[in-house]
């Protein structure tokens, strides 16, 4: 539940830092005066609103051949979770705060349900699914029964 917590507190920081600039650590700082904050995991916000930040434009060229727009005119919410997305799965499953590529693309899939479009909790399925395939395929090839589309 703490991850869970802390993807939703990145996610504000993340859209946050889309939307109106920032420095990291001004950002963390305003979501630690949250009085649920307490529940998230706090190095977790951290590492992932700092390493989104630090690595943004990488992560939209990575992203760009998977979308069927160009990377700005994703919405600001689901441009976040992507990007979210993105930069744990290029985090190894046995690094200190990796997670297997099947829990990525299902707090991805919740934070868009609860904090996206009508459907785009689809479009971000789909684009992670893809991401996955590129950076996790020994991971997913080692699920049983997937077959890779």
């Amino acid at each position: 539940m703490a991850r869970h917590r802390a993807r939703e507190f990145a996610l504000q920081g993340v859209y946050q830092w889309l939307v109106a600039g920032g420095e990291p650590w001004d950002i963390i700082r305003d979501l630690r005066e949250d009085d649920e904050y307490a529940a998230a995991d706090a190095a977790f916000v951290e590492r992932l609103v700092g390493g989104v930040i630090s690595d943004a434009d990488e992560l939209s060229d990575w992203m760009q051949p998977f979308l069927d727009r160009p990377v700005n005119a994703v919405s600001p919410v689901e441009r976040a979770i992507l990007m979210l997305a993105a930069f744990e799965l290029r985090t190894a499953p046995e690094a200190e705060f990796g997670a297997p590529y099947r829990v990525v693309i299902n707090e991805a899939v919740e934070l868009a349900k609860v904090f996206g479009g009508t459907d785009g909790h689809k479009y971000v399925n789909g684009v992670v699914d893809k991401l996955a395939g590129t950076v996790r395929a020994e991971e997913r090839a080692a699920q049983p029964g997937r077959q890779d589309r």
